[in-house]
């Protein structure tokens, strides 16, 4: 589908599309996501408290979400080789205000260090220089992060995965869809809160398996991960259009 095309659907978002331009365009690949339970006492001490913590049946999730992107672009200008394209790694929970459930991010992991500082200026978000690695053979994904910056705890992510089922849609009132289906991001800074809409077609679900070797992702935000295997969810491929940040 033509990239303009998909803000012409619209029946699968929780809320309506925002009434402005979209002003960045990315593309996700290889993507996983991984959701544990974590305590609710533990996510709300972490969170600003004009945000609700977002809760599936009275329980908090933390996501780790491996990936990468390129063809990253701004609207009207063309992507640039050595900006557009680069391994990225989330730590998120969610939280919810006004009615719209959305994404906390922790912390964003990426190996350009341009992009980082732009990230973060431009968008508030605790993004962090890594040496980063995103290897797809097949249906299976090497990932291997290190972070090397100072402005956060030291973090590690080492692993495999790979998808083991073709594609579906999360069914609406599931936990995968609940999980999956956000269109928008929270963060904060100098005691403000912000809040980033973004849109794309209905996540292309597979299912997944994965083996890891080293995740210091929870740990270095003094968040316990439960010994219990993950959630897991693949998808090779997805369109995203960005919109500004606004204040709340």
């Amino acid at each position: 589908m033509d990239f303009k095309k998909i803000f012409t659907v619209t029946d699968h978002r929780p809320y309506p599309i925002p009434n402005q331009f979209w002003i960045m365009k990315q593309v996700w690949l290889d993507l996983l996501f991984m959701h544990w339970k974590v305590p609710v006492e533990v996510i709300r001490k972490k969170i600003p408290k004009e945000l609700d913590i977002d809760l599936w049946e009275g329980q908090a999730y933390l996501g780790i979400v491996p990936f990468r992107m390129e063809g990253i672009r701004p609207r009207f200008l063309l992507a640039v080789p050595w900006l557009s394209a680069f391994p990225e790694l989330n730590v998120r929970t969610y939280v919810i205000k006004d009615g719209k459930p959305g994404v906390w991010f922790f912390s964003l992991d990426a190996t350009n260090p341009i992009a980082v500082e732009i990230a973060r200026t431009t968008f508030h978000l605790p993004y962090f220089n890594a040496d980063m690695k995103c290897i797809r053979t097949n249906d299976k994904v090497e990932y291997h992060s290190i972070r090397k910056d100072n402005r956060g705890r030291p973090a590690e992510l080492k692993m495999k995965y790979e998808a083991i089922s073709d594609v579906y849609l999360a069914t609406k009132g599931s936990l995968e869809h609940w999980l999956t289906e956000r269109y928008c991001l929270y963060t904060s800074a100098n005691e403000n809160c912000y809040r980033g809409e973004i849109h794309h077609l209905p996540w292309p679900l597979r299912k997944a398996s994965c083996e890891i070797e080293i995740n210091q992702m929870g740990e270095c935000h003094e968040i316990t991960l439960p010994k219990n295997d993950p959630i897991l969810h693949f998808v090779d491929r997805i369109e995203v259009g960005v919109f500004k940040l606004n204040k709340l």
